[in-house]
């Protein structure tokens, strides 16, 4: 069926690309706020399929009001927006009706009012906005600035942030009284990547954080009557913290830390004496992923990451014992939150077949609720499919997780994509993804997706494997799947793809030279192309950070090093189809990573489709955007897998 839909769709197009490529031509066209280079129109029937999928949606737990309803993202429109939910199953209230998508929301505490975040066109640079149930908005930050990391005092009065400008590295703290904008202030001059993270309980000083790598990073208390700083726990430099929160007393802090550890665990710190003690099992061999605490201090919850999996346990502080557990579905844990009294706590959960939704789990009742059911936009829930995992041997013996997803009732070898994840600090986990469930139930593709070394969720041994020059080890660990591809009766050698977003578009376009013999093509989502033009031209406040992780192009050794493993230089070495899909407004890897490889693969005869959004940054976010994404990757992967390249 698929080679019949090919041929009488795509028969036109395969030629003239090739020949379009080799004498350095391009067929363009655009539609609203996107532009087509070689890239033929849609079908009527790719675009019913794809909508049955994209049509689903989820619910993302902001913030407790504290009348005891909560605040959600949800899409009902083009982008995600801010909604009030009553109570358990009651309507979705829509509160804002942007074009741009919400990033990020939170209730004030002791007021029925609550503060949301947004940018445009995906250029990352949050605004911060006030808001109430009367309608009334008032613009907290500066126009023209980032700002992210907002927290309350615990009597509602003052808010703060950090901030950073184009194109400096360094982030300040910024404290208001909320409502009065004339307060602004700054209360810290950051060297670096500075964030807050709680206010004490008398409000006279802030608990905040430095990030310096992913390995690395620090925790400060700034006492805001003196502006006098003091680090917590000096001396131990290769740790890595998460989070942070007072004790309701204000004696200590709560926070994760992997010190004398190689995986995070919750302490418990006196920022008098430095005294620690853990809070979880000293003894765990998974991340402590996130946790909170009651206001009145009472009661801790925390979420433990194994294998992908989220597992929750709640105990009760004061006596030190566990108390009853919510059993949760196999997925992945993505809020926590405890209601303003304590007794109720928000747990947002994702499992492989079922979308997104916020429960709440009654502390003192031991009973779980669920507050929003998602629609599936019309699919079959029994249609939907959960992954195996799967552990494949890399070329140093190195053991490799992955999720595999397989087709239902499908028979024959299956055309195989290997999904990349970005970070590349991140993880894949066993959550719903419209995407990996398109190509699975529409392509009858089997998608497998590995967490190559440098990811998270496995240990700092296991992050750190792929730093500086050791980059491309994590490259060869995708070996390890094509190798255990070409072991599997059911699975087609010959038609296997990698695809990838940002450092995971990095990931393809360096399998793609160095595996193009065993590749059908590849599919490139914001992805790295040249390191050294990347750390140079990325943006100012993640620069540094990112040259911890991937090395200083700077250095005259590290830049060889990059010299060498850059894809831009290994073009010659492309011989596959490759599609590129880029936002033309992207902070983080800027478009001309993007171009540059477009050209040089053209430049040389090569086969490149290339989609941009105007309107978009680092990933499409914009449901009309995602929609011609997937109509785009849909024809590129039906004509890669039709195509009989052996």
């Amino acid at each position: 069926m698929i080679r019949r839909i090919c041929a009488a769709v795509l028969a036109a197009l395969i030629l003239p690309v090739a020949g379009l490529a080799q004498d350095a031509r391009v067929a363009r066209r655009e539609s609203g706020q996107l532009v087509f280079e070689n890239i033929p129109e849609g079908t009527a029937e790719i675009r019913e399929g794809i909508r049955r999928y994209q049509n689903a949606r989820s619910a993302q737990f902001q913030s407790w009001l504290d009348d005891g309803s909560m605040l959600i993202t949800t899409r009902f429109g083009q982008t995600a927006q801010l909604h009030h939910v009553a109570a358990p199953g009651a309507d979705r209230t829509q509160l804002t009706f942007f074009d741009e998508p919400i990033a990020f929301a939170a209730a004030v505490p002791g007021r029925r009012q609550w503060l949301y975040l947004r940018d445009a066109g995906g250029a990352e640079y949050f605004q911060a906005w006030l808001a109430d149930a009367s309608g009334r908005e008032t613009q907290v930050t500066e126009p023209g600035s980032r700002n992210l990391s907002f927290v309350f005092s615990r009597d509602g009065r003052w808010v703060a942030w950090s901030k950073a400008n184009p194109g400096d590295p360094n982030y300040d703290l910024m404290i208001m009284r909320v409502g009065d904008v004339s307060t602004r202030r700054k209360v810290f001059d950051g060297v670096g990547e500075y964030f807050p993270l709680d206010f004490s309980p008398d409000g006279r000083s802030l608990l905040m954080g430095r990030e310096i790598s992913s390995t690395r990073s620090e925790r400060y208390l700034l006492d805001l009557q003196n502006g006098r700083v003091t680090q917590i726990e000096p001396g131990h430099d290769e740790v890595s913290w998460s989070g942070g929160k007072f004790t309701a007393d204000g004696r200590s802090i709560l926070v994760l830390n992997d010190r004398d550890s190689d995986v995070m665990r919750l302490v418990e710190i006196d920022v008098q004496t430095g005294a620690r003690r853990p809070v979880s099992l000293p003894n765990l061999v998974w991340n402590v992923e996130a946790f909170d605490l009651s206001r009145d201090g009472r009661v801790v919850a925390w979420s433990v990451n194994r294998e992908g999996y989220s597992s929750v346990t709640v105990k009760d502080r004061r006596d030190r014992v566990e108390l009853r557990q919510p059993e949760l579905p196999q997925g992945v844990v993505n809020a926590l939150e405890f209601s303003a009294d304590g007794t109720r706590l928000a747990i947002g959960m994702s499992t492989p077949t079922a979308n997104g939704d916020v429960w709440a789990w009654d502390v003192v009742k031991g009973r779980l609720t669920r507050w929003t059911t998602s629609e599936l936009g019309g699919l079959d829930p029994a249609a939907l499919v959960a992954p195996d995992l799967v552990r494949v041997r890399s070329f140093d013996g190195l053991s490799v997780p992955a999720f595999v997803y397989r087709p239902k009732n499908r028979s024959g070898p299956r055309p195989v994509i290997i999904d990349i994840h970005g970070g590349p600090e991140s993880q894949v986990r066993p959550q719903f993804n419209a995407r990996t469930q398109y190509f699975v139930g529409e392509l009858g593709a089997v998608v497998i997706q590995p967490n190559v070394r440098g990811s998270d969720g496995y240990g700092k041994r296991y992050l750190k494997l792929d730093n500086g020059p050791l980059r491309e080890d994590s490259v060869k660990d995708i070996g390890a799947p094509l190798d255990w591809i070409a072991t599997q009766p059911g699975l087609d050698r010959n038609r296997v793809v990698v695809y990838g977003g940002s450092y995971g578009g990095y990931m393809v376009l360096s399998s793609l030279a160095h595996y193009s013999d065993r590749l059908a093509g590849a599919v490139d989502i914001v992805g790295i192309s040249s390191w050294t033009t990347f750390l140079t031209n990325t943006e100012g406040y993640r620069r540094d950070n990112r040259r911890a992780e991937y090395g200083d192009e700077r250095d005259p050794a590290m830049r060889a090093v990059f010299d060498r493993i850059s894809p831009l230089n290994m073009t010659d070495r492309m011989t596959r189809p490759l599609l590129v899909i880029q936002g033309a407004n992207d902070p983080r890897v800027p478009k001309s990573e993007a171009d540059q490889i477009v050209a040089r693969v053209r430049g040389q005869g090569g086969t490149v489709w290339y989609l941009v959004a105007k309107d978009e940054g680092h990933g499409f976010k914009k449901k009309q955007n995602i929609d011609a994404q997937r109509e785009v990757e849909t024809l590129f992967l039906r004509q890669v897998f039709a195509e009989d390249r052996r």
